[in-house]
């Protein structure tokens, strides 16, 4: 099995930024605990701040990977362009979020990806992406089960 897990913006400084948000582990020191967790899962991960970069990589493995993991990250909340892209592919796709986005700002409660994706993950911290993982899990067996 393999999952590919895209950040969006500002997600490469977690850690750093807002600790009372997104506490104070970086995704680079959970990363490495995840996939011994899930060791026999090949997880692939990439980071961008840039919008285009993100469709690219769901374009690229939404049709080859069996799941995506993804955090939008403040895209999520502005573009119908991810959200087009995520329709637009076979892999399902799980929405995760470090901090509760709906006991944050309101403009925050808005989800653009969301439809699009299986299921929402947030406000458990980088677990949410353990969360997620075991949901993609459960998602691709009923997948096939149903096919089959």
């Amino acid at each position: 099995m393999r999952i590919q897990i895209i950040n969006g913006p500002n997600l490469n400084l977690t850690g750093k930024r807002e600790p009372g948000h997104y506490g104070e582990a970086s995704f680079d020191d959970y990363l490495p605990v995840l996939k011994e967790h899930f060791k026999d899962i090949q997880i692939d991960y990439f980071q961008t701040n840039v919008e285009g970069l993100i469709i690219d990589k769901i374009q690229e493995t939404g049709f080859d990977y069996d799941g995506i993991v993804i955090n939008a990250g403040g895209y999520t909340h502005t573009s119908v362009s991810i959200a087009d892209a995520l329709s637009a592919i076979k892999t399902p796709a799980v929405e995760v979020h470090i901090s509760n986005i709906l006991a944050r700002e309101e403009y925050r409660h808005i989800s653009f990806i969301a439809q699009a994706c299986r299921g929402s993950i947030m406000g458990l911290g980088l677990d949410s992406y353990r969360l997620a993982i075991e949901a993609l899990r459960v998602i691709i067996k009923d997948d096939e089960k149903n096919r089959g």
